[in-house]
């Protein structure tokens, strides 16, 4: 997840103004979750170039989503892998095309959704899956499921295991205020997350699942720090790029 880093100075200092993300960079963990096995979200995918970059769904047996953030626009760096609760198990598949939104701004990370077609076709089975992607969105406390490959606190090393996430889902207004001199939500996010802080999503879970009754509504995406009281995770609004999403890979 794209975590904005801030001075906390110039934020006091500066009521009137909207201060910019002075830094954005990936790097994964899953904050206050427990592991989890594959089968139990079998759409889960990792996202790699060299090793684990970010997470994402499978949505069809020809079709990946992911957030915009992770990807370029060279599909042959990219592999994924998918069938197994460790993220460097597990098949691996080439993608043979990326298609990012082409509305995707990295300043203020709107139409934060890529599509990754794969080079090949997925087979199914009881640890692999696709999810189906929401139509409608969900109402403020409903609890939704978050999952990546990560550290179980900040700045700690990786887990080799998928782990698992449960939050409430963030009003839009409350959401709104609590970012208000950061960045603008908008239509296309989502967020979730408790007031106070210590379940989180955060960077490099980036592209990842959020869940609810078997339905992908969200992608994993952006945020102030880690698991922060009063800062819920921001996360890509999927009903609200529906048709985009069909239009692209018929899903």
């Amino acid at each position: 997840m794209l975590r904005i880093v801030l001075l906390a100075a110039f934020i006091v200092g500066c009521l009137g103004s909207v201060p910019k993300p002075l830094s954005l960079f990936p790097d994964p963990r899953i904050i206050g979750g427990s592991q989890v096995d594959i089968g139990q979200h079998p759409h889960q995918l990792s996202l790699q170039t060299s090793g684990h970059i970010c997470g994402g769904s499978i949505i069809s047996s020809n079709w990946a989503i992911t957030a915009a953030h992770c990807v370029g626009s060279s599909p042959s760096q990219y592999t994924i892998r998918i069938g197994s609760s460790h993220k460097d198990l597990g098949t691996p598949y080439g993608i043979k095309n990326i298609i990012r939104h082409p509305r995707y701004n990295a300043r203020t990370i709107d139409f934060d959704v890529a599509l990754l077609e794969i080079n090949g076709t997925v087979e199914f089975g009881t640890n692999v899956q696709p999810i189906k992607p929401a139509n409608t969105e969900l109402l403020p406390n409903k609890m939704v499921n978050v999952t990546g490959w990560g550290a179980l606190t900040e700045g700690g090393s990786t887990s080799a295991r998928l782990m698992r996430v449960s939050v409430p889902i963030v009003s839009k207004s409350e959401c709104a205020d609590a970012y208000r001199y950061m960045n603008k939500i908008t239509d296309r996010m989502i967020c979730a997350g408790y007031t106070s802080g210590g379940k989180d999503a955060c960077q490099g879970d980036s592209g990842g699942p959020l869940t609810a009754d078997g339905f992908l509504y969200g992608l994993v995406s952006w945020g102030y720090g880690c698991a922060k009281p009063k800062y819920p995770g921001v996360y890509t609004n999927v009903a609200n790029l529906r048709s985009w999403i069909k239009t692209h890979s018929g899903v």
